[in-house]
Protein backbone atom coordinates (compact mmCIF):
# COMPACT_ATOMS: atom_id res chain seq x y z
CA UNK A 1 0.00 0.00 0.00
CA UNK A 2 1.22 3.35 -0.76
CA UNK A 3 0.79 4.23 2.84
CA UNK A 4 3.92 1.91 3.79
CA UNK A 5 6.13 3.41 0.89
CA UNK A 6 6.27 6.57 1.78
CA UNK A 7 9.59 6.68 3.67
CA UNK A 8 11.90 7.24 5.09
CA UNK A 9 12.75 10.48 3.69
CA UNK A 10 16.65 11.31 3.05
CA UNK A 11 15.66 15.29 3.05
CA UNK A 12 16.32 14.92 7.05
CA UNK A 13 20.39 14.57 7.82
CA UNK A 14 20.64 12.43 11.18
CA UNK A 15 22.22 15.76 12.80
CA UNK A 16 17.99 16.54 12.91
CA UNK A 17 17.02 13.73 15.24
CA UNK A 18 13.84 14.81 16.73
CA UNK A 19 10.79 15.21 14.78
CA UNK A 20 7.01 16.39 15.97
CA UNK A 21 4.68 14.72 13.54
CA UNK A 22 1.32 16.30 13.59
CA UNK A 23 -1.46 13.72 12.61
CA UNK A 24 -5.24 14.38 11.43
CA UNK A 25 -8.05 12.02 11.45
CA UNK A 26 -8.28 11.04 8.29
CA UNK A 27 -6.27 9.30 5.98
CA UNK A 28 -2.74 12.16 5.83
CA UNK A 29 -3.10 11.44 9.55
CA UNK A 30 -2.34 7.56 9.38
CA UNK A 31 -0.12 8.29 6.50
CA UNK A 32 2.10 10.11 9.12
CA UNK A 33 2.26 7.61 11.94
CA UNK A 34 3.61 5.57 9.25
CA UNK A 35 5.48 7.88 8.75
CA UNK A 36 6.94 8.11 12.38
CA UNK A 37 7.25 4.43 12.58
CA UNK A 38 9.47 4.85 10.07
CA UNK A 39 11.45 7.60 11.23
CA UNK A 40 11.56 6.01 14.55
CA UNK A 41 13.28 2.68 12.79
CA UNK A 42 15.65 5.13 10.64
CA UNK A 43 17.20 6.23 14.07
CA UNK A 44 15.53 9.64 14.08
CA UNK A 45 13.37 11.08 17.69
CA UNK A 46 9.57 11.23 16.93
CA UNK A 47 6.81 12.51 18.70
CA UNK A 48 3.35 12.51 17.79
CA UNK A 49 0.56 14.35 18.37
CA UNK A 50 -2.44 13.10 17.07
CA UNK A 51 -5.26 14.67 18.87
CA UNK A 52 -8.79 13.07 17.10
CA UNK A 53 -7.87 9.52 16.66
CA UNK A 54 -9.41 7.39 13.99
CA UNK A 55 -11.94 4.83 14.82
CA UNK A 56 -10.65 2.80 12.02
CA UNK A 57 -9.25 -0.52 12.51
CA UNK A 58 -5.80 0.15 10.35
CA UNK A 59 -5.34 3.50 11.81
CA UNK A 60 -5.60 1.82 15.24
CA UNK A 61 -3.21 -0.41 14.21
CA UNK A 62 -0.72 2.24 13.34
CA UNK A 63 -1.12 3.86 16.66
CA UNK A 64 -0.61 0.34 18.58
CA UNK A 65 2.58 0.20 16.57
CA UNK A 66 3.88 3.63 16.90
CA UNK A 67 3.30 2.95 20.70
CA UNK A 68 5.05 -0.66 20.86
CA UNK A 69 7.92 1.38 19.38
CA UNK A 70 8.22 3.73 22.67
CA UNK A 71 7.18 6.46 20.24
CA UNK A 72 6.01 9.52 22.44
CA UNK A 73 2.33 10.63 22.01
CA UNK A 74 1.74 14.26 23.09
CA UNK A 75 -1.41 15.22 24.94
CA UNK A 76 -1.61 18.68 23.62
CA UNK A 77 0.71 20.95 20.85
CA UNK A 78 1.76 23.62 23.11
CA UNK A 79 0.48 27.12 21.58
CA UNK A 80 4.04 28.60 22.66
CA UNK A 81 5.69 28.36 19.01
CA UNK A 82 8.71 28.93 20.79
CA UNK A 83 8.28 25.73 22.68
CA UNK A 84 7.83 23.24 19.48
CA UNK A 85 11.08 25.37 18.00
CA UNK A 86 13.61 24.26 21.07
CA UNK A 87 12.21 21.09 21.07
CA UNK A 88 12.30 19.49 17.60
CA UNK A 89 14.20 20.31 14.73
CA UNK A 90 11.54 19.79 11.93
CA UNK A 91 7.22 18.68 12.00
CA UNK A 92 6.05 17.13 9.47
CA UNK A 93 2.34 18.03 8.77
CA UNK A 94 0.26 15.05 8.11
CA UNK A 95 -2.84 17.08 9.19
CA UNK A 96 -5.08 17.49 6.44
CA UNK A 97 -3.60 16.36 2.98
CA UNK A 98 -5.73 15.96 0.03
CA UNK A 99 -8.92 14.83 1.71
CA UNK A 100 -11.55 17.62 0.59
CA UNK A 101 -13.84 16.28 4.06
CA UNK A 102 -11.87 17.77 6.39
CA UNK A 103 -12.54 21.16 6.30
CA UNK A 104 -9.80 23.49 7.74
CA UNK A 105 -12.00 25.17 9.70
CA UNK A 106 -12.67 22.17 12.13
CA UNK A 107 -11.44 21.86 15.45
CA UNK A 108 -8.82 20.57 16.37
CA UNK A 109 -7.07 21.22 12.49
CA UNK A 110 -7.68 25.06 12.59
CA UNK A 111 -6.01 25.43 15.92
CA UNK A 112 -2.78 22.93 14.73
CA UNK A 113 -2.60 25.06 11.54
CA UNK A 114 -2.79 28.59 13.43
CA UNK A 115 0.35 27.20 15.77
CA UNK A 116 2.24 25.27 12.41
CA UNK A 117 1.86 28.88 10.43
CA UNK A 118 3.83 30.53 13.32
CA UNK A 119 6.90 27.85 13.87
CA UNK A 120 10.07 28.65 12.66
CA UNK A 121 11.79 24.66 12.01
CA UNK A 122 11.57 23.39 8.97
CA UNK A 123 8.12 22.02 8.03
CA UNK A 124 7.75 18.77 5.63
CA UNK A 125 4.14 18.32 4.56
CA UNK A 126 2.89 14.88 2.99
CA UNK A 127 1.10 15.14 -0.43
CA UNK A 128 -0.85 18.49 0.19
CA UNK A 129 0.40 21.10 2.50
CA UNK A 130 -2.98 21.14 5.32
CA UNK A 131 -4.69 24.18 4.73
CA UNK A 132 -4.26 24.11 0.89
CA UNK A 133 -6.70 23.63 -2.13
CA UNK A 134 -5.25 20.27 -3.68
CA UNK A 135 -6.37 21.80 -7.08
CA UNK A 136 -5.44 25.79 -6.71
CA UNK A 137 -3.09 25.54 -4.13
CA UNK A 138 -4.52 28.62 -1.75
CA UNK A 139 -3.03 30.65 0.57
CA UNK A 140 -4.88 29.80 3.76
CA UNK A 141 -2.67 27.31 4.57
CA UNK A 142 0.74 26.67 6.06
CA UNK A 143 4.19 27.66 4.24
CA UNK A 144 6.27 24.29 4.57
CA UNK A 145 10.12 23.79 3.71
CA UNK A 146 9.78 20.39 2.00
CA UNK A 147 6.92 19.09 0.16
CA UNK A 148 6.71 14.92 -0.29
CA UNK A 149 3.99 14.23 -3.03
CA UNK A 150 2.50 10.75 -2.67
CA UNK A 151 2.38 8.62 -5.83
CA UNK A 152 2.10 12.25 -8.12
CA UNK A 153 2.42 15.91 -7.05
CA UNK A 154 -1.01 17.53 -6.85
CA UNK A 155 -2.04 20.20 -9.06
CA UNK A 156 -1.26 22.52 -5.80
CA UNK A 157 2.36 21.54 -6.29
CA UNK A 158 2.84 24.45 -9.03
CA UNK A 159 2.27 26.79 -5.83
CA UNK A 160 5.14 25.06 -3.59
CA UNK A 161 7.86 27.83 -3.14
CA UNK A 162 9.89 25.19 -0.07
CA UNK A 163 13.51 24.25 -0.94
CA UNK A 164 12.66 20.55 -1.99
CA UNK A 165 10.09 18.87 -3.50
CA UNK A 166 10.12 14.97 -3.37
CA UNK A 167 8.03 12.28 -4.75
CA UNK A 168 7.49 8.88 -2.58
CA UNK A 169 6.06 5.72 -3.85
CA UNK A 170 6.82 3.84 -7.06
CA UNK A 171 3.51 2.01 -6.60
CA UNK A 172 1.64 3.52 -9.25
CA UNK A 173 -0.10 0.59 -11.78
CA UNK A 174 1.04 1.05 -15.05
CA UNK A 175 -3.34 1.65 -16.47
CA UNK A 176 -3.63 4.57 -13.55
CA UNK A 177 -0.27 5.93 -14.99
CA UNK A 178 -1.44 5.75 -18.87
CA UNK A 179 -5.40 6.73 -17.75
CA UNK A 180 -4.24 10.23 -16.26
CA UNK A 181 -1.05 10.66 -18.44
CA UNK A 182 1.35 10.37 -15.49
CA UNK A 183 5.39 10.81 -16.31
CA UNK A 184 6.53 9.27 -12.85
CA UNK A 185 10.28 10.19 -12.40
CA UNK A 186 12.60 7.37 -12.55
CA UNK A 187 13.91 6.20 -9.41
CA UNK A 188 17.46 5.26 -8.75
CA UNK A 189 17.94 2.10 -7.69
CA UNK A 190 15.80 0.58 -5.12
CA UNK A 191 14.76 3.69 -3.55
CA UNK A 192 11.02 5.10 -2.99
CA UNK A 193 11.71 8.72 -2.91
CA UNK A 194 13.21 10.63 -5.74
CA UNK A 195 13.98 14.43 -5.35
CA UNK A 196 12.29 16.69 -7.93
Amino acid sequence: SRLLQAFPLPSLPRKQPTVLVVCGPAQNGAIGLVCARHLRIFDYEPTIFYPKRSPDPLYRDFTTQCEKMDIPFLSYLPTEVQLINDAYNAVVDAVLGAEAEVGEGREPCAAILATLKHIRIPIVSLDVPSGWDAESGGSGGISPDVLVSLAAPKECARRFLGRQHFVAGRFLPYDVQKKFELNPPEYPGTECVVAL
